[in-house]
């Protein structure tokens, strides 16, 4: 696969399925290839039926400009490119907002200036790196994240790859595989850790941050993630102790908002009260503002439910459990 091929157009008809797959865009190339002459193509610019999107990029459906109909755009303004970084994270559904400039992926060796609201990223090996089933071409899932994660915290990474692995774009190892061959990658031992801590079921960056700073920082039992309850048909909980029979939901921001949400919370409390399993509620300032003093009470519920052990304190200097 040449990295960044277009459709191939070699007649008018080809050129109306290229016209159909990019989104009403045609380039300059693709219409001289096809049989229309440079004065055929100024003619529909200059009367209006197609309109100058991008250097030699026409959209032949004047007035459509949403995000992918740009992204499209700035793909075939840059030979032998394919989406990256945010813009690809996007594609997949990694991400949830369309970012305002468009990232692109080309060769190593090539020199480019891309438009305004475009970045170019050169790379070695670029065909590795790309997909090479889907149109428009895009860097691999395990590549997307790679790539984010050279500048993504913790939280940002937790939350790119819950859903990458909730979407059954890739796994752990796969991600893994990646890294290995990308030895100079600046978040390694950061990746390293998240990638086993989603690997764990871990799907939200709360999720993440009460495993991290929570129980491992307190030595809390590892508690099962997105545990499915006996009788509890469908329903997933955050983390669950099964030997304590308690569960704690991990409140953030996404997933839990309005009075419905809340409704359904207090339903799925209740029920699981019924078969004997005591709900702990957490929210986002709880893990990440005061984690220490989550898991001292959670500490306190389970020891009371039959834990034997006891959780102790972290490096912070104002942690609130004792010392043993």
């Amino acid at each position: 696969m040449q990295l960044g091929a277009p459709p191939l157009v070699i007649s008018l008809d080809t050129l109306e399925i290229a016209r159909r797959e990019q989104r009403g865009l045609v380039t300059r190339s693709q219409c001289l290839a096809a049989g229309l002459s440079p004065k055929a193509v100024e003619w529909r610019l200059a009367s209006h039926r197609w309109r100058r999107v991008l250097p030699r990029v026409y959209q032949t459906n004047p007035g459509r400009d949403d995000w992918w109909t740009w992204a499209m755009a700035a793909l075939l303004a840059v030979d032998d490119s394919a989406w990256s970084h945010r813009t690809a994270a996007y594609a997949w559904g990694m991400v949830r907002e369309s970012p305002r400039t468009i990232d692109l992926v080309v060769p190593e060796p090539r020199r480019v200036t891309p438009p305004s609201g475009i970045i170019t990223h050169r790379v070695t090996r670029a065909d590795e790196r790309i997909d090479p089933l889907h149109w428009p071409w895009r860097t691999t899932a395990d590549e997307t994240i790679l790539d984010l994660a050279s500048s993504a915290g913790s939280d940002e990474l937790f939350a790119l790859l819950g859903r990458a692995f909730q979407k059954r774009l890739t796994d752990e190892a796969s991600v893994l595989r990646r890294l290995d061959t990308r030895l100079r990658h600046p978040r390694r031992q950061l990746l390293t850790t998240v990638l086993a801590a989603a690997a764990d079921g871990v799907e939200s960056p709360i999720e993440g941050r009460y495993q991290q700073d929570v129980e491992r920082a307190h030595g809390l039992p590892r508690g099962v993630r997105q545990l499915h309850r006996e009788g509890g048909g469908r329903e997933r909980h955050d983390v669950g102790y099964p030997e304590q029979r308690v569960l704690v939901e991990l409140d953030g921001r996404l997933g839990h908002e309005g009075f419905a949400a809340q409704i359904r919370d207090g339903r799925r409390d209740r029920r699981g009260a019924g078969s004997g399993w005591l709900t702990l509620r957490a929210f986002w300032p709880d893990v990440a503002v005061t984690p220490c003093q989550l898991a001292a009470e959670v500490a306190a519920v389970l020891e009371r439910r039959g834990w034997t052990e006891h959780a102790r304190p972290c490096r912070r200097r104002s942690c609130v459990l004792p010392g043993q």
